[in-house]
């Protein structure tokens, strides 16, 4: 049995099984650090010794360099009380377990390929659209982690300041994709949250602009395979239409591929997961940090 902790800014889903069959998950609001580690520890330490290793999927920026002295922690995320926090040393330190450590995104696609509509691919990409805006990379069956890690959420897209002139809400950018399309970004341009706009309401045809413009970067830059849509904002049936129609449109026919001219609806779709992506890919980073240690202790014995 695997330990799975999907960490994300507004709520903290924990899981204890080997897949979805079996997984049993609490949540819990992310509070401050102490008072939702508490919460999150006790449910670990009830189901006793059955957990070999715990996984967490983070919200971040997260520092996930083994070498480095900062390893495990959340770095420099505006969350008041959450930045330089060391969440791998706390959970580490009262578990007495391995744990292996992602960004959120990172472990919900890694969720998808293993049980949800990633199987099969080498290249996908997975975002979630909520109280920010967060994704992973997967290239040539590997996750993409490079110098830090991706940070879908801060790209550059074209901002028509007339037609549009909300700053944005990214406390660094202002108006990168996450400061003009995140949940929050919504609420402050409507002053409603998200999802109580009518399909009907010009914000949803401004929000599909948005994210076409940002799913397009990805498309040429990475030529992935398929791009899953999660998060709270995407919970709108009519939205994923609207997105592809303006991907199609915005890329015009450049990338020849059958994938993104006659299978747009499977190249862009919901994870089939659904809010079970991140938990259950964190119990994948469980099980590969059981497969690591195991592989260090043969090193040693050799």
């Amino acid at each position: 049995m695997f330990g799975g902790i999907e960490a994300g800014g507004t709520k903290f889903v924990c899981g204890i099984g080997t897949g979805p069959e079996d997984i049993q998950t609490a949540q819990f609001p992310t509070s401050s650090p102490d008072i939702t580690l508490r919460s999150v520890l006790d449910f670990f330490k009830a189901a006793g010794s059955q957990v070999q290793a715990i996984g967490i999927g983070s919200f971040g920026p997260i520092d996930l360099h083994r070498a480095s002295p900062g390893y495990g922690r959340i770095t420099s995320t505006p969350k008041p009380g959450w930045a330089n926090f060391d969440l791998v040393g706390a959970v580490r330190k009262e578990l007495h377990l391995p744990v292996a450590f992602d960004t959120d995104g990172n472990a919900a696609l890694l969720g998808e390929v293993r049980w949800g509509a990633a199987q099969g691919l080498s290249d996908a990409v997975y975002i979630t659209v909520g109280t920010g805006i967060g994704g992973g990379a997967l290239v040539h069956g590997q996750l993409v982690h490079g110098l830090v890690h991706p940070e879908i959420g801060h790209l550059r897209i074209p901002h028509d300041w007339t037609r549009d002139p909300f700053p944005g809400v990214c406390p660094y950018h202002g108006d990168c994709l996450e400061g003009l399309a995140s949940g929050p970004a919504m609420q402050a341009r409507w002053g409603v949250p998200a999802g109580t706009l009518p399909p009907g309401h010009p914000g949803w045809e401004l929000e599909a602009q948005y994210l076409a413009l940002g799913l397009v970067n990805l498309a040429v830059t990475l030529s992935t395979g398929r791009i899953l849509l999660g998060g709270g904002v995407m919970q709108q049936p009519h939205l994923f239409e609207m997105i592809r129609k303006e991907f199609a449109r915005l890329l015009n026919k450049y990338v020849q591929h059958d994938e993104v001219i006659d299978h747009l609806g499977r190249f862009i779709q919901a994870p089939a997961l659904g809010g079970r992506a991140g938990v259950l890919g964190s119990l994948v980073l469980a099980e590969q940090a059981v497969s690591a240690e195991a592989h260090e202790w043969a090193g040693e014995r050799a």
